[in-house]
C-alpha cells in the first residue's frame, strides 16, 4: 500500500485543518501507512520539508483540536510552479516525482483555492505525460467562495457568518450618538464580491442592514459613490456601508490604487489590495459635512475560529474524505466540488470534476442576484448563503480561551 501526502495552500481559512483532519483520517482508514504533511505547501515540498503526521495526531482529542483550531496547521505558500510543457522545467518536476516515489506516496491531496488547484492541475498533467501512478486530487478552500464548478467552498460560510455578525454589531455601534456618521467597512474580495456580499446577511427583525454593497461586479465610480452617499444620508444620519476590497474603476484600475500606498505583487501576480476604505472615507469628508470611519475586516475574517459555520467545518471535513475516497478508487487529476441538493431544508453532497475545468478560472457573483441600483443583494443570494451559516462549533476552551493546536 502507497502513502499519502497533503499540503495546504494560500490564504488561510478557520476551517481549512477540518480538510486537514478529514484527509488525514481517511488516508488511515483505507490502509495508508503513512500520511505525510508537507509544510508551507509545495514550496516546503520542494525543500523536502515534510514530516509524518502522526508524529502530532495522537488521539481524538488531538483530531477534534486540529478541526476546531483555525489557519493552516502546516502551514501554507503561494508558490506558482512553472509550466510543465516547457523543457527548461524538466529538472524540477522529476525531483517532484523522484521525491514522491522516494516517500513510496501514491495519494496526492493539494487543500486550497484557484492558485492551488493550478498546481494540482500541473501535477497531474505531468504524471500523466510520464505515465506515474500517483493519484493528485484538489480539495477545495477559500474564503473568496470563487471557485467554478462548486456550489460553494469551505471556508466561506464561516467568513460570511463572521461578516453578518461583525456588520450587525458595528450599525449598533455607529447609531449611539445620533449624529451625521458614515462607518465604511472594508471586507476580502479581489474580483469576486461573495464575502461582501455576505453583508447583506445582517439584515434581519432585529437589525436594518447595511445602507450599501459595494461588489467588484460592478464598476465603481467616485461620483455615483458621493452622490449615493448624499442621497442616503439626507434619510438618515448614520450610514453604513460594505466595500470590497477589489471595487473597480470603469478603466480597471483598483479604487485602492487611487491612495499613494505601494501595492507589491505576489508569485501569481496578485497586486495586495488595502486602504480602500480608508480612500473613500476620506472622499466622503471632503465632499460631504459629516464624519467617517474606516474599518478594515482584514484578517479577521478568515481567521475567526470563534465564530465557525458547523455547517462550514462539516463539509470541510467532508470534503478532505471525498477527495481520499476518489484518489483511493483510482482518481486522479480531479476537483472535489460540493453539489447542492436543496435549501430547505438544506442538503449537499460532493461530487468530482475534472481539474482543469477548475484551475485558472472565477466565479463571480450572478448580476441578476444584484438590486438594480447595485446597493443591495436580491432574495435569492440570501436564501443562498443564510444555509452556509448555520449552527456553531464551540471551540475547546482552557482558562477562558480558545485552545489550538499547532506545530
Amino acid at each position: 500500500m502507497k502513502n499519502a501526502i497533503v499540503g495546504q495552500s494560500g490564504g488561510p481559512t478557520s476551517v481549512i485543518n477540518s480538510s486537514l483532519a478529514g484527509v488525514y483520517e481517511s488516508a488511515l482508514e483505507r490502509g495508508a501507512p503513512i500520511v505525510y504533511g508537507m509544510l508551507n505547501g509545495i514550496k516546503g515540498f520542494l525543500e523536502k520539508r515534510v514530516v509524518d503526521l502522526s508524529l502530532y495526531f495522537k488521539n481524538s482529542l488531538d483530531i477534534e483540536s486540529l478541526k476546531r483550531t483555525p489557519s493552516s496547521f502546516l502551514g501554507s505558500c503561494r508558490y506558482k510552479l512553472p509550466d510543465p510543457d516547457d523543457i527548461n522545467n524538466k529538472n524540477l518536476y522529476d525531483f517532484i516525482f523522484d521525491y514522491l516515489n522516494e516517500l513510496n506516496v501514491g495519494y496526492f491531496f493539494y487543500i486550497g483555492g484557484n492558485d492551488s488547484m493550478d498546481s494540482i492541475a500541473k501535477l497531474s498533467n505531468y504524471g500523466k505525460k510520464i505515465n506515474s501512478d500517483i493519484k493528485f486530487i484538489g480539495v477545495p478552500k477559500t474564503i473568496d467562495n470563487d471557485l467554478v464548478k462548486t456550489d460553494h467552498t469551505p471556508g466561506y460560510g464561516s467568513a460570511a457568518k463572521y461578516i453578518a455578525v461583525t456588520m450587525k454589531e458595528i450599525i449598533r455601534d455607529a447609531t449611539v450618538y445620533g449624529t451625521k456618521y458614515v462607518t465604511i467597512v472594508e471586507i476580502m474580495g479581489r474580483n469576486a464580491g461573495w464575502l461582501t456580499a455576505a453583508a447583506s446577511l445582517a439584515k434581519g427583525v432585529d437589525n436594518e442592514g447595511v445602507d450599501m454593497i459595494c461588489l467588484p461586479e460592478i464598476p465603481f465610480t467616485c461620483e455615483g459613490f458621493i452622490e449615493k452617499v448624499k442621497k442616503l444620508q439626507a434619510k438618515k444620519n448614520s450610514i453604513v456601508i460594505a466595500v470590497s476590497e477589489g471595487v473597480k474603476l470603469p478603466d480597471g484600475r483598483y479604487v485602492c490604487e487611487l491612495n499613494d500606498d505601494g501595492h507589491e505583487e505576489d508569485a501569481f501576480g496578485h497586486k495586495a489590495l488595502t486602504g480602500t476604505a480608508r480612500y473613500l472615507a476620506n472622499l466622503v469628508r471632503k465632499n460631504i459635512d459629516t464624519k467617517t470611519r474606516s474599518i478594515e475586516l482584514s484578517i479577521l475574517q478568515r481567521c475567526a475560529g470563534h465564530l465557525t459555520s458547523r455547517v462550514d467545518i462539516t463539509e470541510a471535513y467532508q470534503v478532505g474524505g471525498a477527495a481520499v475516497k476518489a484518489a483511493f478508487e483510482g482518481n486522479t487529476g480531479k476537483f472535489v466540488a460540493i453539489k447542492r441538493i436543496s435549501n430547505a431544508p438544506y442538503q449537499a453532497t460532493t461530487t468530482l470534476v475534472d481539474i482543469n475545468e477548475v484551475a485558472n478560472y472565477e466565479k463571480k457573483i450572478p448580476l441578476e442576484w444584484i438590486t438594480e441600483d447595485h446597493m443591495q443583494m436580491k432574495h435569492e443570494f440570501i436564501e443562498y448563503a443564510l444555509p452556509l451559516i448555520q449552527a456553531e462549533l464551540t471551540p475547546i476552551f482552557v482558562a477562558g480561551r480558545p485552545w489550538h493546536i499547532k506545530l
